[in-house]
């Protein structure tokens, strides 16, 4: 059975990450408290290098850009945790005999890096970045990519576990996969199409798939 997980604010708390690395910047470069707002809010939901030629410039910052951008995937990587459960519970699917993969969006470097210094690298069967491979979530190719990296194949079903309402669920149902969202202390808007399940965090999202038959 086939199992595909969105990394941020699915596995770990990209959110936090974020924020344990702005105030260390901020503070590094005896920047003004503001900041931190400023680089939160621009960083709130991605990051590219692109985009700290713009945050160079609002922050007033000599630094050159590609430089920044190092920095900053060094820096989130070493700031980022996985949620409580998380560990556990794929090496637990994986024990069970299922096949589990990353679908994420993002710059490959960045997402790779986070994986590693995570350990969740070498808990999966296959790693699909869309920064690597030209699509991004809810792309169908995404999710097909991301399968065929676990060596399986869409057309077989699976699951696809993520907190995004519409690059994750909405994406995975169009590619014929399962939906399990992952709250973590939001609502589900009203008037969307809901998912197969729905979960407070990531470990209970686990035990739902243990308990799934596709």
């Amino acid at each position: 059975m086939l199992a595909l997980f969105d990394l941020d604010n699915t596995l770990i708390d990209r959110s936090a990450g974020l924020e344990h690395w702005t105030r260390g910047f901020v503070s590094s470069r005896s920047l003004p408290r503001e900041a931190e707002a400023v680089i939160c809010d621009r960083f709130r939901t991605r990051a590219h290098p692109e985009d700290f030629v713009g945050l160079a410039v609002a922050l007033g910052l000599s630094d050159d850009p590609g430089d920044l951008w190092h920095e900053y995937v060094d820096g989130i990587a070493r700031s980022v945790r996985c949620f409580a459960g998380a560990r556990e519970g794929l090496e637990a699917l994986r024990s069970a005999g299922w096949t589990i993969g990353i679908a994420t969006n993002g710059a490959g470097d960045i997402q790779r890096a986070k994986l590693a210094a995570t350990g969740l690298a070498l808990l999966f069967d296959g790693i699909c970045v869309s920064g690597d491979v030209g699509a991004r979530k809810p792309e169908r190719r995404l999710f097909e990519a991301a399968a065929a990296e676990c060596g399986a194949s869409l057309s077989a079903g699976g699951w696809m576990v993520g907190d995004n309402p519409e690059t994750d669920m909405d994406g995975a149902r169009a590619a014929g996969l399962r939906t399990l969202w992952v709250a973590n202390g939001r609502e589900w808007a009203d008037g969307l199409l809901k998912p197969d399940a729905m979960v407070p965090g990531i470990a209970e999202a686990i035990e739902v798939l243990q308990a799934a038959t596709i």
